[in-house]
């Protein structure tokens, strides 16, 4: 049996790295054409002239100007001037400083010279490469085998929502459909890499799919009742005005709280198992009933800080907004009845709801797949 497992896992995780090799090389088919005569390079801030930047508060505007050397693609080598705009945005603004690395868009002439350099930001690939591999590392240190294929679950729901979900949403396809695809598939791939072809990683993917679904039908029907409109989502409004007219953003919302909600949803329902795995291989003349009353009592503690979890994880992300409100002595009902505030609710308690199912339908699946030693009911 054991043989039999490895080469399923073997076979399965082959399979998915195709797949992710696939994914890396697949285009979008939104690759922007009018960029054809530039080129994106890294560049090292040699100098910078601040003269044309003033101070209005706390705001900048106007163009500040730097000296910089190209450290990549075809002007590798050459120092040339180039302008940093300011637009009085701080979240969008950004200051250079000598010695600075950043990224600059150049642009070319017919005869192939140089006839613009605009800084879009500072350069960050390679501090985030370093993040990444120090996560990667420390995966791997503390959870080995299990850790490496965690990695590879990262690496196929990254580029799963990249590459599938996020084109299919701008091609027209229907958001809910496409969300429910992609994170049944994610489910189920992730529980198996994590935890292999086992009795507890099927007892998980059933609950964490139908609880999915669950929430995903709780989106819909809060979401219309809300009557709150997908454009509240940040840079919703700027999808429309880049010409994409057909987009229903509501069902793109109710899909991102399904979506938001399932990776939390699964993740309980894998502890869930695997406790109860646990408990059974150690207790073999464990009966069924007490197995399934056990994983109930072990998902009212889970449960409790999974759901303050959920609470904390989208709290933070409107931890401004609310900061507003409160500065500005705003009523308490008004802010509970502001489009922002009610969607950050619909968020959190659809994902809370999920997770309070999870628990004990994990449970009695789990009683009934996992066989071993005689149950009595």
């Amino acid at each position: 049996m054991l043989k039999n497992v490895n080469r399923k896992e073997v076979v399965f995780i082959i399979t998915l790295l195709i797949v992710i090799a696939i994914l890396t090389i697949l285009p979008t088919g939104f690759q922007k054409q009018e960029y054809k005569f530039t080129e994106g390079v890294r560049a090292k801030v040699i100098s910078v002239n601040n003269n044309g930047i003033h101070s209005t508060g706390i705001f900048k505007l106007g163009d500040q100007s730097a000296l910089i050397e190209i450290e990549t693609g075809s002007r590798k080598g050459e120092q040339i001037r180039a302008n940093n705009m300011l637009t009085g945005s701080l979240s969008v603004d950004k200051i250079f400083k000598e010695g600075d690395k950043a990224w600059v868009l150049i642009g070319f002439d017919e005869e192939n010279n140089i006839n613009f350099a605009n800084m879009i930001d500072h350069y960050r690939i390679d501090k985030e490469m370093i993040l990444i591999g120090v996560f990667a590392v420390v995966i791997i240190i503390f959870s080995g085998y299990t850790g490496v294929r965690t990695l590879l679950s990262f690496a196929f729901a990254l580029l799963s929502i990249w590459k599938i979900l996020i084109p299919a949403m701008l091609r027209g396809y229907n958001p809910l459909i496409v969300a429910l695809f992609v994170g049944n598939v994610l489910t189920v791939s992730t529980l198996l890499l994590v935890a292999g072809f086992s009795k507890k990683a099927y007892a998980a993917i059933i609950s964490a799919v139908t609880c999915s679904l669950v929430t995903c039908v709780l989106a819909i029907i809060f979401g219309n009742l809300f009557n709150i409109h997908g454009a509240v989502m940040e840079g919703a409004e700027s999808l429309l005005y880049a010409g994409f007219m057909n987009l229903d953003l509501t069902s793109i919302f109710q899909a991102g709280i399904y979506l938001a909600s399932s990776g939390a949803i699964l993740d309980l329902a894998i502890d869930i198992s695997s406790a109860l795995e646990e408990i059974i291989n150690n207790s073999s003349d464990i009966s069924k009933s007490e197995l399934i009353k056990s994983g109930l009592n072990i998902g009212k503690s889970v449960v409790g800080s999974q759901t303050t979890t959920l609470l904390f994880a989208y709290m933070g992300s409107y931890i401004t907004i609310m900061m507003v409100y409160v500065a500005q002595g705003t009523p308490m009902m008004n802010i509970l009845n502001s489009k922002t505030i009610a969607a950050e609710i619909l968020h959190t308690f659809v994902g809370c709801l999920g997770l309070v199912l999870v628990s004990p339908m994990t449970s009695v699946i789990s009683g009934f797949i996992f066989e071993k030693g005689r149950y009595q009911i």
